[in-house]
């Protein structure tokens, strides 16, 4: 098992631990699909699942992993930025939301996420977000991504109130070359 499929399947076996089958989830960033199937294996039919990514090859990839797994009719996929999320979900309506910051693995290298649209985008999650959901952020930092995104993150989530929030950062520490940082916040 590599390193990012131990820290994803990792991070979804918290998600799984702490949200409710049955509820609304948001893959922010949907990539290669991972996310999106499992929100969708917790969603089932009682639930629903909305997805971005701003690339097409992301939402043909997802589509078609959705489609063998039979669960294409449980998620609707955007081609749209994460920061644009309040245009689909209302207030305090999502139980989870997932981000994994970067670019889509195998994919271009130039197009990524960014540090502005990024907190802009974890800001608005964090209004959508229900009292009592969790936000996943998966912060890959290094090689062409940089620092820069990574240490925005971080400043916003450390200047969250703690009476309304619980931010949990985790972090590999025994391994080298940047390895992903999972995060988790609880809205109170």
């Amino acid at each position: 098992m590599g390193e990012i499929e131990s820290i994803t399947e990792w991070c979804h076996e918290v998600i799984k631990s702490q949200a409710q089958a049955g509820g609304f989830y948001i893959d922010a960033t949907m990539g290669k699909g991972n996310d999106t199937l499992m929100l969708c294996r917790l969603a089932g039919n009682a639930g629903r699942v909305l997805a971005f990514d701003i690339q097409e090859e992301a939402l043909r990839i997802t589509e078609e992993r959705l489609k063998e797994q039979g669960m294409s009719h449980l998620a609707e996929l955007i081609l749209d930025g994460h920061e644009h999320m309040d245009r689909y979900a209302g207030a305090e309506s999502a139980d989870v939301i997932c981000f994994n910051f970067g670019y889509l693995p195998g994919g271009d290298h130039d197009i990524a996420t960014s540090a502005a649209t990024s907190a802009e985008a974890i800001k608005k999650g964090l209004k959508i977000l229900k009292s009592g959901g969790m936000m996943n952020l998966c912060i890959y930092s290094g090689g062409d991504t940089g620092f820069e995104e990574k240490e925005r993150i971080l400043e916003f989530l450390r200047k969250l109130p703690a009476r309304e929030y619980t931010v949990i950062v985790n972090e590999y520490y025994n391994r080298e070359n940047h390895p992903p940082m999972p995060v988790f916040v609880f809205k109170h």
